[in-house]
């Protein structure tokens, strides 16, 4: 049964805004995928489209509540903040299924939470390749999920 009903704290947030960025005009990411705003994508990003700050920011709020409830839905054991948010910002960036069918999320729902925290640095793959990006963005959110263990 799920324990979890939380949102993304300030921290979290700043932690997707450092490693998406903000671009208010349409731009094909490191495997092609179109994206605008705070790394928001979908069938409404398309070459050419432009946004303002605040719709930007309207995105954000709507891609995070999606990936909170990715997470609060598929975590069967109690969180600390530091773990929720590292996991929102693995599913903002990797999407619902790439957590649901991974074995970080089948060690923490076996309570295993030093097991779960070693599979982040696993996902820094791109479209086949390493990318520095994703390296350094899975060891900021294993650090986030690191400093939150009681």
């Amino acid at each position: 049964m799920n324990t979890n009903n939380l949102k993304t704290s300030d921290d979290g947030i700043a932690l997707i805004r450092e490693f998406e960025g903000c671009k208010l005009t349409a731009y094909q990411d490191s495997v092609e995928v179109w994206t605008i705003g705070v790394g928001h994508t979908g069938p409404d990003v398309f070459r050419g489209r432009t946004i303002t700050e605040k719709e930007a920011d309207e995105l954000l709020r709507k891609d995070l509540a999606a990936a909170e409830r990715c997470v609060n839905m598929s975590v069967f054991v109690p969180l600390t903040q530091g773990e929720f948010d590292s996991l929102v910002s693995f599913v903002f960036n990797l999407g619902c299924g790439n957590l649901r069918g991974s074995t970080l999320l089948r060690k923490l729902n076996d309570g295993d939470y030093d097991g779960a925290e070693a599979e982040f640095p696993k996902w820094d793959k791109a479209g086949g390749r390493v990318l520095a990006g994703l390296t350094r963005r899975r060891k900021a959110e294993q650090d986030l999920f690191e400093r939150s263990v009681a």
